[in-house]
């Protein structure tokens, strides 16, 4: 069983994209080459500002959910603070 990520990626307007993955490094390279979600696509340079080990998948997805429904200032917090998606959601 693979631990999960919820990580954080800066583009160059300054939004903030969401995901989730089981290896954060692979997946913004990915994204850095246009490959994967379409939204990344142009937008560079990216920049990941925020990646958080949530441990399974059925939980990652969920975080994530919640994280993309949040206000862009409730996720520049998260990323000033390096951690605690969990208990800003109220995770386990």
């Amino acid at each position: 069983m693979s631990d999960w990520y919820l990580y954080l990626v800066r583009c160059s307007d300054g939004r903030l994209y969401t995901g989730v993955t089981t290896d954060v490094d692979r997946r913004f390279k990915a994204h850095q080459e246009a490959q994967g979600a379409k939204y990344l696509r142009g937008r560079g340079p990216l920049a990941l500002v925020y990646r958080e080990k949530i441990g399974d998948k059925r939980l990652a997805f969920r975080i994530e959910h919640a994280v993309k429904r949040w206000p862009k200032s409730k996720k520049e917090n998260l990323v000033r603070a390096g951690s605690g998606c969990l208990a800003l959601i109220g995770g386990p």
